[in-house]
Protein backbone atom coordinates (compact mmCIF):
# COMPACT_ATOMS: atom_id res chain seq x y z
CA UNK A 1 0.00 0.00 0.00
CA UNK A 2 1.69 3.19 -1.13
CA UNK A 3 0.36 5.85 1.60
CA UNK A 4 1.02 9.94 1.06
CA UNK A 5 0.79 13.45 2.74
CA UNK A 6 0.58 16.41 0.73
CA UNK A 7 -0.16 19.90 1.58
CA UNK A 8 -1.36 21.23 -1.67
CA UNK A 9 -2.23 25.16 -1.09
CA UNK A 10 -5.39 25.42 -2.46
CA UNK A 11 -6.81 22.15 -4.01
CA UNK A 12 -8.81 24.09 -6.72
CA UNK A 13 -5.02 25.90 -8.16
CA UNK A 14 -3.38 22.49 -8.03
CA UNK A 15 -6.40 20.22 -8.88
CA UNK A 16 -4.84 18.94 -12.48
CA UNK A 17 -1.21 18.60 -10.67
CA UNK A 18 -2.98 16.57 -8.44
CA UNK A 19 -5.04 14.40 -10.36
CA UNK A 20 -1.73 13.56 -12.67
CA UNK A 21 0.23 13.23 -9.50
CA UNK A 22 -2.16 10.61 -8.12
CA UNK A 23 -2.67 8.28 -11.39
CA UNK A 24 1.59 8.63 -12.27
CA UNK A 25 2.43 8.02 -8.69
CA UNK A 26 0.34 4.85 -8.22
CA UNK A 27 -0.51 6.27 -4.38
CA UNK A 28 -3.79 4.33 -2.70
CA UNK A 29 -4.56 6.66 0.07
CA UNK A 30 -3.49 10.49 0.19
CA UNK A 31 -3.52 12.74 3.20
CA UNK A 32 -4.51 16.47 1.75
CA UNK A 33 -3.93 19.44 3.37
CA UNK A 34 -5.08 23.16 2.71
CA UNK A 35 -7.36 22.10 0.59
CA UNK A 36 -8.45 25.86 0.78
CA UNK A 37 -12.33 25.44 -0.01
CA UNK A 38 -15.75 24.66 1.26
CA UNK A 39 -17.18 21.01 1.59
CA UNK A 40 -19.31 21.67 -1.40
CA UNK A 41 -16.50 23.18 -3.60
CA UNK A 42 -14.48 20.22 -2.86
CA UNK A 43 -14.23 17.90 -6.42
CA UNK A 44 -15.04 14.78 -5.22
CA UNK A 45 -15.91 13.78 -8.66
CA UNK A 46 -12.86 14.01 -10.46
CA UNK A 47 -11.23 12.19 -7.78
CA UNK A 48 -14.09 9.51 -7.88
CA UNK A 49 -13.75 9.35 -11.47
CA UNK A 50 -9.54 8.36 -10.26
CA UNK A 51 -11.25 5.71 -8.06
CA UNK A 52 -10.97 7.61 -5.38
CA UNK A 53 -13.25 7.70 -1.95
CA UNK A 54 -13.10 10.79 -0.54
CA UNK A 55 -13.50 12.00 3.05
CA UNK A 56 -13.46 15.99 3.48
CA UNK A 57 -13.16 18.54 6.99
CA UNK A 58 -13.14 22.40 4.97
CA UNK A 59 -15.29 24.74 6.10
CA UNK A 60 -14.16 28.33 3.29
CA UNK A 61 -11.06 29.63 2.24
CA UNK A 62 -8.69 28.47 5.04
CA UNK A 63 -7.36 25.35 6.03
CA UNK A 64 -9.25 22.13 5.43
CA UNK A 65 -7.56 18.63 5.12
CA UNK A 66 -8.95 15.61 3.46
CA UNK A 67 -8.50 11.45 2.81
CA UNK A 68 -8.92 10.25 -0.97
CA UNK A 69 -8.42 6.33 -0.74
CA UNK A 70 -9.33 3.33 -2.94
CA UNK A 71 -8.42 0.91 -0.92
CA UNK A 72 -11.54 1.65 1.46
CA UNK A 73 -12.56 5.04 3.72
CA UNK A 74 -14.04 3.56 6.89
CA UNK A 75 -14.50 5.23 10.66
CA UNK A 76 -14.26 8.78 9.31
CA UNK A 77 -13.84 11.28 12.00
CA UNK A 78 -13.65 15.07 11.13
CA UNK A 79 -12.35 17.53 13.42
CA UNK A 80 -9.79 16.81 16.70
CA UNK A 81 -11.65 15.82 19.63
CA UNK A 82 -11.20 17.92 22.26
CA UNK A 83 -9.38 20.39 20.06
CA UNK A 84 -9.48 24.06 21.24
CA UNK A 85 -11.05 26.69 19.35
CA UNK A 86 -9.86 29.73 17.74
CA UNK A 87 -11.70 33.14 17.06
CA UNK A 88 -15.07 31.39 18.31
CA UNK A 89 -14.52 28.16 16.69
CA UNK A 90 -12.73 24.85 15.59
CA UNK A 91 -10.56 25.03 12.60
CA UNK A 92 -11.18 22.31 10.27
CA UNK A 93 -7.51 20.93 10.57
CA UNK A 94 -8.21 17.19 11.22
CA UNK A 95 -9.78 14.27 9.68
CA UNK A 96 -9.42 10.43 10.20
CA UNK A 97 -10.14 7.14 8.57
CA UNK A 98 -9.36 3.67 8.02
CA UNK A 99 -8.46 2.68 4.89
CA UNK A 100 -7.72 -0.86 3.96
CA UNK A 101 -6.79 -1.99 7.51
CA UNK A 102 -5.00 1.06 8.15
CA UNK A 103 -5.96 4.26 10.45
CA UNK A 104 -4.57 7.57 9.39
CA UNK A 105 -5.35 10.74 10.78
CA UNK A 106 -4.41 13.99 7.76
CA UNK A 107 -3.64 17.11 9.70
CA UNK A 108 -2.69 20.56 9.40
CA UNK A 109 -0.65 21.96 12.74
CA UNK A 110 -1.50 25.79 13.44
CA UNK A 111 1.13 27.63 11.92
CA UNK A 112 1.65 29.93 15.33
CA UNK A 113 2.78 33.14 13.43
CA UNK A 114 4.90 34.63 15.65
CA UNK A 115 6.37 33.19 18.89
CA UNK A 116 4.20 36.03 21.32
CA UNK A 117 0.94 35.64 18.83
CA UNK A 118 -1.80 33.81 20.33
CA UNK A 119 -2.00 31.84 17.61
CA UNK A 120 1.55 30.25 18.89
CA UNK A 121 -0.41 29.91 22.45
CA UNK A 122 -3.04 28.31 19.97
CA UNK A 123 -0.65 25.87 18.51
CA UNK A 124 0.57 23.99 21.49
CA UNK A 125 -2.99 23.90 22.98
CA UNK A 126 -4.05 22.03 19.32
CA UNK A 127 -0.50 20.23 19.61
CA UNK A 128 -1.56 18.76 23.47
CA UNK A 129 -5.27 17.79 21.93
CA UNK A 130 -3.53 15.71 18.98
CA UNK A 131 -1.19 14.08 21.75
CA UNK A 132 -4.41 13.04 23.94
CA UNK A 133 -6.48 11.93 20.82
CA UNK A 134 -4.19 10.06 19.19
CA UNK A 135 -2.87 8.10 22.16
CA UNK A 136 -5.07 4.77 22.05
CA UNK A 137 -4.53 4.37 18.01
CA UNK A 138 -0.84 4.91 18.96
CA UNK A 139 -0.39 2.00 21.18
CA UNK A 140 -3.04 -0.33 19.23
CA UNK A 141 -2.29 -3.31 17.17
CA UNK A 142 -3.08 -2.16 13.63
CA UNK A 143 -0.97 -0.28 11.57
CA UNK A 144 -2.06 3.80 12.37
CA UNK A 145 0.09 7.18 11.63
CA UNK A 146 -0.71 10.87 12.06
CA UNK A 147 0.39 12.38 8.47
CA UNK A 148 0.32 16.14 7.46
CA UNK A 149 1.89 19.78 8.04
CA UNK A 150 3.24 20.08 10.91
CA UNK A 151 4.28 23.24 10.99
CA UNK A 152 6.94 22.15 13.12
CA UNK A 153 10.75 21.10 11.66
CA UNK A 154 11.35 18.42 14.17
CA UNK A 155 15.72 19.47 14.40
CA UNK A 156 18.46 22.16 13.07
CA UNK A 157 19.01 19.39 10.46
CA UNK A 158 15.45 20.17 9.17
CA UNK A 159 16.14 23.45 7.96
CA UNK A 160 18.28 24.75 5.64
CA UNK A 161 20.17 27.27 8.07
CA UNK A 162 19.21 27.29 11.74
CA UNK A 163 20.52 30.90 12.21
CA UNK A 164 17.61 32.19 9.87
CA UNK A 165 15.31 31.11 11.80
CA UNK A 166 15.87 32.01 15.38
CA UNK A 167 13.49 33.57 17.66
CA UNK A 168 10.58 32.07 14.82
CA UNK A 169 8.14 29.44 14.99
CA UNK A 170 8.05 26.03 13.52
CA UNK A 171 11.99 25.75 15.36
CA UNK A 172 11.05 26.51 19.13
CA UNK A 173 11.80 24.41 22.13
CA UNK A 174 8.14 24.23 23.28
CA UNK A 175 7.35 23.14 19.84
CA UNK A 176 9.85 20.71 19.31
CA UNK A 177 8.70 19.51 23.00
CA UNK A 178 5.27 18.83 21.65
CA UNK A 179 6.40 16.77 18.92
CA UNK A 180 8.66 14.34 21.46
CA UNK A 181 5.54 14.15 23.33
CA UNK A 182 3.67 13.22 20.60
CA UNK A 183 6.02 10.57 19.63
CA UNK A 184 5.93 9.49 23.24
CA UNK A 185 2.80 8.05 22.54
CA UNK A 186 3.84 5.12 20.60
CA UNK A 187 4.78 7.37 17.65
CA UNK A 188 8.28 7.73 15.34
CA UNK A 189 9.21 9.79 12.68
CA UNK A 190 9.10 7.32 9.55
CA UNK A 191 10.62 9.21 6.93
CA UNK A 192 13.34 11.05 9.25
CA UNK A 193 15.82 11.19 6.01
CA UNK A 194 14.72 9.57 2.88
CA UNK A 195 17.58 8.26 0.65
CA UNK A 196 17.18 10.42 -2.51
CA UNK A 197 18.08 13.53 -1.16
CA UNK A 198 21.01 14.74 1.15
CA UNK A 199 18.39 17.70 2.30
CA UNK A 200 15.12 16.20 2.37
CA UNK A 201 13.31 19.15 2.61
CA UNK A 202 9.27 18.91 2.37
CA UNK A 203 8.62 22.91 2.00
CA UNK A 204 10.45 25.93 0.26
CA UNK A 205 8.48 29.70 0.16
CA UNK A 206 7.60 30.90 -3.15
CA UNK A 207 9.93 33.91 -2.54
CA UNK A 208 13.15 34.81 -2.91
CA UNK A 209 14.16 31.64 -4.99
CA UNK A 210 13.98 29.25 -1.97
CA UNK A 211 13.16 26.63 -4.09
CA UNK A 212 16.13 26.26 -6.83
CA UNK A 213 18.63 27.41 -3.86
CA UNK A 214 16.95 25.08 -1.79
CA UNK A 215 16.26 26.82 1.18
CA UNK A 216 13.46 24.47 2.61
CA UNK A 217 11.84 22.87 6.19
CA UNK A 218 10.96 19.87 6.37
CA UNK A 219 7.57 20.46 8.21
CA UNK A 220 5.66 17.57 6.31
CA UNK A 221 5.82 14.66 8.82
CA UNK A 222 4.61 10.93 9.19
CA UNK A 223 4.23 9.68 12.30
CA UNK A 224 3.84 5.99 12.68
CA UNK A 225 3.26 3.61 15.37
CA UNK A 226 5.13 0.24 15.67
CA UNK A 227 3.23 -1.48 13.50
CA UNK A 228 3.32 1.16 10.71
CA UNK A 229 7.05 1.42 11.29
CA UNK A 230 7.39 -2.59 10.93
CA UNK A 231 5.49 -2.62 7.82
CA UNK A 232 7.78 0.24 5.55
CA UNK A 233 9.29 -0.89 2.93
CA UNK A 234 10.16 2.86 1.60
CA UNK A 235 9.88 6.27 2.20
CA UNK A 236 10.69 9.44 0.28
CA UNK A 237 9.81 12.89 -0.49
CA UNK A 238 8.79 13.81 -3.88
CA UNK A 239 10.64 16.58 -4.72
CA UNK A 240 10.31 16.41 -8.79
CA UNK A 241 6.42 17.57 -7.71
CA UNK A 242 7.57 20.90 -6.43
CA UNK A 243 9.08 21.70 -10.25
CA UNK A 244 7.40 23.40 -12.49
CA UNK A 245 4.63 26.09 -13.01
CA UNK A 246 1.41 26.07 -10.55
CA UNK A 247 3.22 23.67 -8.03
CA UNK A 248 2.44 23.44 -4.27
CA UNK A 249 4.87 24.95 -2.04
CA UNK A 250 5.35 21.79 -0.28
CA UNK A 251 6.36 18.38 -1.87
CA UNK A 252 4.35 14.66 -1.27
CA UNK A 253 6.00 12.61 1.13
CA UNK A 254 5.50 8.91 0.60
CA UNK A 255 5.33 5.72 2.42
CA UNK A 256 5.28 2.36 0.77
CA UNK A 257 3.63 -0.54 3.35
CA UNK A 258 3.89 -4.19 3.24
CA UNK A 259 0.48 -5.04 4.72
Amino acid sequence: MRIATWNVNSITARLPRLLAWLESSGTDVLCIQETKCAEDAFPFEALRELGYETAVNATGRWNGVAVASRVGLEDVVKGLPGGPDYEGGQEPRAISATCGGVRVWSVYVPNGREVAHDHYAYKLRWLEALRDAVAADAEAERPFAVLGDYNIAPTDDDVFDPAVFEGATHVTPAERAALAALRDTGLSDVVPRPLKYDHPYTYWDYRQLCFPKNRGMRIDLVYGNAPFAAAKKDAYVDREERKGKGASDHAPVVVDLDV
